[in-house]
């Protein structure tokens, strides 16, 4: 018997990283998944974006782990083609109980300098796509009167400020109110909201050479591990950054009914960035 046996969770992001992380995590407790991804490039980003092959590895993973899965590509910022996947999945499925905001990007640039198009695209993905997410799944999840648990995944950077991604900064406290303004909305339906908070967690996000530059901007081309001890700088514990399956991890408690009462929180996975 798993946690979630019977139960079906949609998912952005799963192509690769901690998305992929959770609909492996997830399956393994008895979930079938909804997964999407954009699998295309996104301008701004200073990396590539998961590939198609990336999330029929997903759809490999979720199934060796006994889950059952629809998976499309989708972009966040299209309210159509997420509503169309989780029509598919519920059909299929026939229920909703789950809903994981996880994709979003991580560019960089200093405010006062950045480009229009950089900062709307940031806001379009990072914030307008989280809420296009929940929007695509919440009346299935209303209308089927089983409760449930979305956590929307913001970032330490949701909480306070980090130098050199005001616009990252703004989109993921704009997520931290939003969750905290659903859990309002939607406690009348027995629906929980919480917001998740991860520091620097080992996927392309973190380890492409953007960041890598941004903690030894005194190197030409610094490699990750000339980077590893500035990682390591910001946490309390002893590690320059979480795996995606603490970030996991932390979702499977909270979707599940150990967190029946938690709702409208802000929870962090950041081995104590944010009590330095």
């Amino acid at each position: 018997m798993g946690k979630l046996d019977g139960k079906v969770a949609f998912i952005t992001g799963a192509a690769r990283g901690q998305g992929r992380s959770h609909a492996v995590k997830l399956a393994q407790e008895g979930a079938n998944i909804i997964a999407v991804d954009i699998c295309a490039p996104v301008e701004s980003a200073p990396y590539a974006m998961a590939s198609a092959d990336d999330l029929q590895e997903t759809v490999r993973l979720v199934e060796a782990a006994g889950g059952k899965i629809v998976s499309r590509i989708a972009d966040v910022r299209d309210l159509a083609a997420l509503s169309a996947a989780v029509d598919e999945g519920v059909e299929q499925f026939g229920r909703l109980d789950i809903i994981l905001g996880n994709a979003g990007v991580c560019t960089y640039g200093k405010l006062a300098t950045m480009s229009e198009e950089q900062f709307d695209e940031m806001i379009e993905i990072d914030l307008t796509g989280v809420w296009k997410t929940v929007r695509a799944g919440a009346q299935a999840m209303i209308d089927a009167g089983n409760g449930g648990s979305i956590i929307l995944t913001s970032s330490t950077a949701g909480l306070r400020n980090l130098n050199e991604i005001g616009h990252y900064v703004a989109a993921k406290h704009g997520v931290t109110g939003l969750a905290k303004a659903l859990a309002n909305e939607l406690a009348p339906h027995n629906i929980r909201v919480n917001s998740l908070h991860p520091s620097n967690c080992e996927t392309m996000m973190m380890t492409n050479t953007g960041v890598i530059k941004m903690f030894r901007p005194d190197l030409e081309s610094p490699t990750l591990d000339d980077a590893k001890d500035g990682f390591a700088s910001i946490h309390l514990l002893d590690t320059p950054w979480v795996q995606p399956e603490d970030v996991s991890n932390a979702i499977l408690f909270l979707v599940s009914d150990d967190a029946r009462f938690i709702t409208g929180a802000a929870i962090p996975v950041d081995a104590g960035m944010l009590a330095k």
